[in-house]
């Protein structure tokens, strides 16, 4: 098992798919990872997904940011397995149950890391349409990274920091993570 962490890019718009409400519509062209086990990034364009739908049924668990309502539901059609019942850690739906609010990526690195994300999510379709892979990788390998290290945070600290809309200060949202083995080791 690996614990992995993961971002998409998309080869096109919701208004060109009838909006939110079919993601499923949307396509793939970009998929970055990070492997705990291997201490290594890796992007994986569609010529790929069958060596990343390996990894990803390795993983345990699947760690994202809006990966559980967004790149899970967009990705699945890829795989011929289950890809929401693989076991996961979305960091947006652990900050919203503490919240009750979302709040972006970039705001929380920012705010925990000091440095933001370059670039925003429909950057991505353009790099796609114009053909520049490489830089649709580095764009994607960067949210991977930052979204990996607000998930190392929360494993080290309990907590991340989240700026407050309108205010100076920042709010604390406790957020726990167990091993797998630490919960397995406290049923024996």
């Amino acid at each position: 098992m690996d614990k992995v962490v993961f971002d998409i890019e998309t080869k096109n718009w919701f208004d060109e798919v009838g909006g939110r409400e079919h993601l499923d519509r949307l396509d793939v062209s970009v998929v970055g990872v990070y492997s705990y086990a291997d201490d290594a990034y890796r992007a994986y364009d569609e010529t790929e997904f069958g060596e990343l739908g390996k990894a990803l049924q390795r993983a345990n668990p699947l760690i994202g940011f809006y990966s559980k309502q967004f790149d899970v539901p967009v990705l699945a059609k890829y795989f011929n397995f289950s890809l929401a019942a693989v076991p996961h850690f979305d960091i947006l739906e652990e900050v919203q149950k503490v919240l009750g609010r979302r709040v972006g990526l970039g705001v929380l690195a920012e705010a925990n890391l000091g440095e933001g994300k370059f670039g925003k999510g429909a950057d991505a379709v353009d790099m796609y349409r114009r053909g520049d892979m490489d830089a649709l990788k580095r764009y994607c390998l960067q949210d991977v990274k930052v979204t990996k290290e607000l998930f190392d945070a929360i494993r080290r600290d309990g907590y991340l920091w989240v700026p407050r809309r309108g205010m100076p200060q920042m709010e604390k949202a406790e957020i726990r993570y167990e091993e797998l083995e630490e919960k397995q080791n406290a049923l024996l």
